[in-house]
């Protein structure tokens, strides 16, 4: 796969930011994504709900990592979403939203992951996002945990099926075979396999989430899930809801 940026310059803060946009077969549609950095472990972060490849950069988000950008450490790629083709696609059933997730997969693994690696040889691969995107790195490491050497997710949501005061369950009660392997804290706990569980515990785990998010309690129990089969990881609980980008911006300088 061979793609040129459409633009690429250095920021004003000093680092290398690109723009990249094809035509994803597997979406049927343009997908858009921004590079940040020259070299380095590469950085897959997923967009907060809904949200767009933009965002963290205009949020400044990307500015937190100014240092290890310019310094060759780590080099970002921000994804645009497709939640509002899924999981928030009331116009389709939800066994059809799951399979428009499905899709997104398969833009990550089979055109963005050979697209990183055509850009940079590094091998250490990290999943990241804050919100739903949260929830976008955690569930792809742990599915595919050969792919990956850290995953960081913060404020995240690990069951989209919940339904909490000011959330919906975003499958409307309706659970699958396709849902359930979706659902980490759901398949997570019935893994056997012990060549997966040794995958699994090698990953580099962060979980990070505020004492006044409606999805604490979400995340302690992900953290239970993962204490019960013996997989090593980090779990912070910061102060108040710290579900905004002024925190964001201090959870990936501590935590990259």
């Amino acid at each position: 796969m061979s793609v040129v940026p459409l633009s690429s310059f250095i920021t004003e803060k000093g680092y290398r930011r690109e723009y990249f946009k094809w035509f994803s077969p597997h979406l049927q549609r343009d997908m858009e994504l921004l590079v940040f950095g020259f070299a380095g472990k590469p950085v897959i972060f997923f967009p907060t709900r809904t949200a767009r490849f933009y965002d963290y950069e205009d949020w400044k988000v990307i500015d937190a990592f100014k240092e290890k950008l310019i310094g060759g450490e780590l080099q970002i790629y921000c994804v645009d979403s497709a939640d509002q083709q899924s999981f928030y696609n009331k116009a389709i059933t939800p066994a059809e939203r799951i399979q428009k997730h499905y899709q997104f997969e398969n833009y990550i693994l089979l055109e963005l992951m050979p697209f990183i690696k055509q850009k940079n040889n590094n091998p250490y691969l990290i999943s990241a996002g804050c919100s739903l995107g949260g929830y976008h790195a955690v569930n792809l490491a742990f599915r595919y945990p050969q792919l990956f050497s850290k995953v960081v997710a913060m404020s995240g949501r690990y069951d989209l099926t919940l339904k909490l005061k000011f959330f919906d369950d975003l499958f409307d009660g309706y659970i699958d075979n396709h849902i359930y392997s979706h659902t980490p804290i759901k398949f997570i706990p019935n893994i056997q396999n012990p060549h997966s569980l040794d995958l699994l515990r090698k990953l580099d785990i962060t979980l990070v989430i505020g004492e006044e998010d409606a999805f604490l309690e979400n995340n302690k129990q992900m953290h239970e899930v993962l204490l019960q089969k013996q997989i090593p990881h980090h779990f912070y609980i910061w102060k108040g809801e710290a579900h905004k980008a002024q925190y964001w911006i201090q959870m990936v300088q501590l935590y990259f």
